[in-house]
C-alpha cells in the first residue's frame, strides 16, 4: 500500500526537472513513510512511496522487469487477494519469482497477459507500467474504485498520482475550477462525479477503467468491467449458502499481511462479522487474539438522541461482540473540540472539502490506531449492494428523480449567492440520470426490479465512492491501510442480480445476509437495526463550529464570503443548525455538518489558492 505518481513527457527532458518531480514525491510522504523510489528517464518519471505491508525486502518499487529486449516498470498502489493463484499459475508458464510481494505478480501478469490481466485480478488497486521500448504508459484502477488515481493530460504529457496534492505538486497543473467545480462542491459535495476531479483539466480514472497513452496518439480510457444484469437461477437456501461463502472467502484474503493488523468494530452488523470470521481465523491459525478499535466522543451519551438515522449507541453492542469473539478491544474517545481543529487535516488529506466531522473524527481514529497497526479492515458498502440504508426502503423516497441522500438542492442553491451557479438544477439532474440511464437491465423485468437495480448503481457510483474516498484518505493520511472486504467484486456481481425478495429476506434491510450469519453471531447483533457511522452530539463541537463560521463571515477577505448569501448563513448560524432538520447528505449530515463542510470550502480555498475561472 502506498502513493504512486508519475509524469511522462515525450517533448521534455524530465531529468532537468528534479525539483518538481521530489515535490511530487514529497506530497505521498504521508501514504508511504516508510521508502521512497524514483524511475528517471528523458521523457518518464515515475515516482513511489512505500507503506510496507507484504515482503519488504522484496516489494521494492519502481520495480523493473525485463522480458526480451523490453523493459517494464510498475508503480503500484494496492493489494492482490488472489497473489497465491496468480503465481501458480505464472510459475507454470515459466515465470520465476524473487519473492513473495503482490507487486512483482502484478507486473509478471501484466508482461504475460497485457491488458487482459485486469481481468484476473481480485483486490484493490490503482497502478501505472511504462513499457520502456514502445514508450508506452498504461494505467488502471480496481473495479470498486479503493484505490484512487488522478490524471492530467495535456498535448505531448501526462501527469498522475495517488492524490490531487500530487498533480498540483507541478506547476502545469493549475488549482483552478470552473463553473461545473463549484457545482461539484456546493451542488454534489461532498459527492463528486465519477470521473472528475473538480479541479479544472483533472480527471479521475473511473472504477474499472484502464488508460494507454502513446507517442504520437495520445490517450485513450477504456472500461474493462462493468456491472452486468443476469437472471439470479439459485433457491432462497442456496443464496443463503453462497452469500456466507463468499463474504467469508472475501474477509479470509484480505487478512494477509506481514505486519500487525486488527479490526474496526462498531458493533454492527458488518464490522461484527468481519471481527467474527477474523477472531476465529486468528484463534485457528494460532494468531492469538484480534485486536478491534471502536471509537467514541468524550460525554457523547450524555447528548445522544435517537432518530430515525441513528435509533441507537453503540456502546452495549460492541461490549457483546467483545465477549462474543474475545478480541483485545481498543475505544478511542475523541475530543469534541478536536473535531474542529482537525477540519483543516481533514481537507489537507482529501484535497477537497468532504464530510466534515466525519472525516475529521475518521482521521483522528485512525492516527490512533496507526500507533500500534499499519493495517486493519473495515466494514464499508455492504449497505450499498446488500440495501441497507433506509432509501432502500422507503416508498416515498424511493421513486424520486434524484439522489435519495441527497434531496436538499433548493437549501444547496439558497445558501449561494444569487446568479452564481448556472443551470445548476439541469447539472445535478444530468448526472443522476447518466447513472439511471447507464444501469443494466434483463428483458421484463419490472418497474420495482429496475429500481432496485438503478438504485444500487446510484449507491455503488457515488455514495459508495463517496465513503472509499473519506476512508482512503483519511486512513492514508496517517500511513494506515484499510481494507473493506464487502468490496469484493465477486459480492458485488452476485448482490446486483439478486432479486430484492432474497435480498430483503423477511422485510429486514440486508436480509439475506442476516440470514447467512445466524448461528455465526449473537441474535441480537444479527436483529440490530441499521446504525451509521457515531457522530458527536455533544454542544462543544456545535459551538467550535458556529464561533469559526461566524469569524470567516466576518472576515471581508474570505473566499466562501464571496460565494454565498451571506444573510442565509447567518440565520443558520443563529439557529444552532436547527433550520435544517433533515441531513442535506447521507445519514450524519445535518445543520452542524453544513456549517462544518462551509468551513471546509474556505480552508480548501484558501490552503490550495483557488482561483475561479
Amino acid at each position: 500500500m502506498c502513493g504512486i505518481a508519475g509524469w511522462i513527457d515525450y517533448n521534455r527532458d524530465l531529468r532537468k526537472y528534479v525539483d518538481t518531480i521530489n515535490k511530487m514525491t514529497g506530497t505521498l510522504v504521508r501514504r508511504g513513510p516508510d521508502a521512497q523510489g524514483i524511475y528517471l528517464k528523458e521523457n518518464v518519471c515515475l515516482m513511489h512511496r512505500r507503506l510496507i505491508v507484504i515482503d519488504p525486502e522484496n516489494g521494492i518499487q519502481p520495480m523493473t522487469i525485463k522480458k526480451g529486449n523490453t523493459s517494464y516498470t510498475i508503480v503500484y498502489n494496492g493489494e492482490l487477494y488472489n497473489t497465491n493463484e496468480l503465481r501458480d499459475e505464472l510459475l507454470s508458464f515459466g515465470y520465476h519469482f524473487r519473492g513473495h510481494s503482490d507487486t512483482e505478480v502484478l507486473l509478471t501478469a501484466f508482461i504475460h497477459w497485457g491488458e487482459s490481466c485486469l481481468e484476473k485480478l481480485n483486490g484493490i488497486y490503482a497502478f501505472g507500467v511504462w513499457n520502456d521500448t514502445s514508450k508506452t504508459l498504461f494505467l488502471a484502477r480496481d473495479r470498486m474504485g479503493v484505490k484512487p488515481l488522478f490524471v492530467y493530460t495535456y498535448s505531448d504529457g501526462i501527469i498522475f498520482g495517488s492524490e490531487l496534492k500530487t498533480l498540483l505538486a507541478n506547476p502545469l497543473v493549475k488549482p483552478r475550477i470552473d463553473n461545473d467545480g463549484l457545482k461539484e462542491i456546493f451542488l454534489l459535495g461532498p459527492g463528486r462525479t465519477s470521473g472528475k476531479g473538480v479541479i479544472k483539466g483533472v480527471t479521475e480514472l473511473k472504477p474499472g477503467e484502464f488508460l494507454v497513452f502513446e507517442k504520437n496518439l495520445g490517450w485513450k480510457i477504456r472500461n474493462y468491467w462493468s456491472l452486468k444484469a443476469n437472471e439470479h437461477t439459485d433457491d432462497v437456501k442456496t443464496t443463503i449458502e453462497k452469500t456466507r461463502f463468499l463474504i467469508t472467502d472475501a474477509v479470509k484474503r484480505q487478512l494477509v499481511s506481514d505486519v500487525p493488523l486488527c479490526c474496526f468494530l462498531s458493533g454492527g452488523l458488518d464490522s461484527s462479522i468481519i471481527s467474527k470470521i477474523a477472531s476465529d481465523i486468528y484463534l485457528s491459525d494460532n494468531k492469538g487474539r484480534l485486536h478491534t478499535y471502536s471509537v467514541n466522543y468524550i460525554d457523547n451519551q450524555q447528548y445522544f438522541v435517537k432518530s430515525i438515522f441513528q435509533p441507537n449507541s453503540d456502546e452495549e453492542y460492541i461490549q457483546m461482540m467483545v465477549n462474543e469473539i474475545a478480541s483485545q478491544h481498543h475505544e478511542v474517545l475523541l475530543d469534541n473540540e478536536d473535531l474542529e481543529k482537525y477540519l483543516d487535516d481533514a481537507v489537507l488529506a482529501r484535497d477537497l472539502p468532504g464530510m466534515a466531522d466525519v472525516d475529521s473524527s475518521l482521521l483522528l481514529f485512525c492516527r490512533e490506531i496507526k500507533k500500534k497497526f499499519t493495517v486493519a479492515v473495515s466494514g464499508e458498502c455492504a449497505d450499498e449492494i446488500f440495501g441497507g440504508y433506509p432509501w432502500y426502503h422507503n416508498r416515498d423516497i424511493l421513486f424520486k428523480d434524484t439522489f435519495p441522500w441527497s434531496q436538499s438542492l433548493d437549501l444547496r442553491q439558497g445558501i449561494l449567492k444569487e446568479g452564481l451557479l448556472v443551470d445548476g438544477e439541469e447539472y445535478v439532474k444530468q448526472q443522476y440520470s447518466d447513472t439511471v440511464n447507464k444501469t443494466d437491465t434483463l428483458p421484463g423485468e419490472g418497474e420495482f426490479e429496475i429500481r432496485m437495480r438503478q438504485l444500487f448503481m446510484l449507491n455503488l457510483n457515488w455514495f459508495m465512492q463517496t465513503l472509499l474516498d473519506r476512508k482512503d484518505r483519511m486512513s492514508m493520511y496517517n500511513g494506515l491501510e484499510v481494507r473493506v472486504p464487502f468490496c469484493d467484486h465477486r459480492l458485488v456481481e452476485y448482490a446486483f442480480n439478486m432479486p430484492w425478495s432474497i435480498k430483503s429476506l423477511n422485510n429486514r434491510e440486508k436480509g439475506i445476509v442476516r440470514e447467512a450469519m445466524k448461528g455465526i453471531l449473537p441474535d441480537k447483533i444479527i436483529s440490530r437495526k441499521k446504525s451509521p457511522y457515531p457522530k458527536t452530539h455533544n454542544p462543544k463541537y456545535l459551538n467550535a463550529v458556529k464561533s469559526r463560521l461566524q469569524n470567516i463571515l466576518n472576515d471581508s477577505n474570505s473566499p466562501l464570503v464571496q460565494l454565498i448569501n451571506k444573510q442565509k448563513v447567518q440565520e443558520i448560524i443563529d439557529s444552532d443548525g436547527k433550520t435544517i432538520s433533515m441531513p442535506w447528505y447521507g445519514q450524519l449530515m445535518t445543520g452542524v455538518q453544513l456549517m462544518a463542510y462551509l468551513i471546509q470550502v474556505d480552508i480548501w480555498m484558501r490552503e490550495y489558492r483557488i482561483e475561479i475561472v
